[in-house]
């Protein structure tokens, strides 16, 4: 096994800088998401820890050793990218055993270790089906076997489970965490689904214009994130972010008004996540609004409602009888509101400092 530290990595292809001087320090055995839209810089990094893309700047280590310069064969990792990359030719335990063949393993050892890591992603019925004879989520597991026959010191994994339904992305999920934490190697996984980031990860590294945003356990920073773009970005729905200015100790909006503890004047951002606002009677609420649209999610029911130019969105229980067009009173939690700087998005201050909240001018 091995840690993996990242000390100002930088890629640029001319005046286009897809990474910019990265550090992040990933613990021997820890699982770890970069999270991020498209063209964030999160696959390109992984590219470089491979050895598959040269970084323009930095320093790159996988345990003690300096790899910047060392050929990607000789990094000892593994790879399980999007498409599965099976040999179609193959049957499923001539592609888990192929890198053994590669590496010259005597027959015994292979068909035996070939034999285990089947058996870790329950794949033994199937070792002598070709790839098309599979379903995705199979052909998925033959790919994660196939890493993990090597016994590498690091895995990286780059959107795995895209290619995959939704119900087979959330059982793949839970396999690929017992894998995961069974084995204790080293993991780094890419994806721009917040949900996957949420159930597998240690920590998440947010990356945003090829800027490290934010690091932290997934629930520290689903809590606690630092600007506006982790907060909108983490979380489905996604934040509410609702801009208002502050003046003589109160944020003022033509709906609503907060008293505030230590914050200067100027534009801010107001964030509230949509299970902690209520939907409750008109006359009761922070604010009023016309409902915009009523969705049953199943476990819940998420209401929008516009509030000027912004929609927001609450989770409300599954039953709420709130319909399109009808007006309803909005109330925010006190204790789980988050304030950001409207120019930088950085965030202010908890939302702890926050005191109640006096009903303004009803939202039109």
């Amino acid at each position: 096994m091995a840690s993996v530290t990242l000390k100002t990595v930088s890629k640029r292809w001319g005046g286009i800088v897809a990474v910019d001087a990265i550090s992040l320090d990933i613990a021997d055995g820890e699982f770890v998401v970069l999270l991020g839209p498209s063209g964030c810089g999160k696959t390109t990094t992984m590219r470089m820890v491979a050895g598959l893309e040269d970084p323009t700047g930095g320093e790159i280590r996988i345990g003690d050793r300096i790899v910047n310069d060392v050929p990607p064969g000789e990094r000892d990792l593994a790879m399980v990218f999007q498409n599965y990359g099976l040999y179609p030719h193959m049957t499923v335990a001539e592609n888990i055993g192929y890198p053994l063949k590669v590496a010259r393993v005597p027959k015994p050892e292979r068909e035996q270790r070939v034999r285990a890591a089947a058996a870790r992603v329950d794949l033994e019925a199937f070792l002598h089906r070709k790839p098309q004879a599979l379903s995705g989520g199979q052909r998925q597991r033959v790919a994660l076997a196939r890493a993990i026959v090597r016994t590498p010191k690091l895995f990286l994994m780059d959107e795995p489970l895209s290619n995959l339904d939704a119900k087979l992305r959330v059982s793949m999920r839970a396999q690929l965490r017992h894998l995961q934490h069974e084995l204790a190697t080293t993991t780094i996984y890419v994806t721009h689904d917040q949900v996957e980031a949420m159930t597998l990860a240690d920590r998440v590294a947010v990356l945003s214009q090829g800027k490290l945003q934010q690091v932290g356990a997934p629930l520290e920073i689903y809590n606690h994130p630092v600007n506006v773009f982790v907060a909108g970005f983490l979380g489905s729905p996604s934040m509410n972010l609702i801009a208002a200015t502050m003046d003589a100790g109160r944020i003022e909006h033509p709906a609503f008004s907060f008293a505030l503890d230590r914050v200067r004047p100027g534009n801010i951002t107001i964030g509230q996540r949509p299970e902690d606002m209520r939907i409750v009677h008109p006359e009761r609420g922070d604010f009023r609004a016309e409902v915009f649209s009523a969705e049953l999610l199943g476990d819940a029911a998420l209401i929008t409602v516009r509030l000027g130019r912004d929609f927001i969105a609450v989770k409300a229980e599954k039953d709420c009888p709130a319909r399109m067009g009808e007006v309803v009173g909005i109330a925010f939690d006190r204790a789980a509101l988050h304030l950001f700087d409207h120019a930088t998005g950085e965030r202010l201050f908890d939302a702890s400092r926050v005191l109640p909240i006096r009903s303004g001018a009803q939202a039109q």
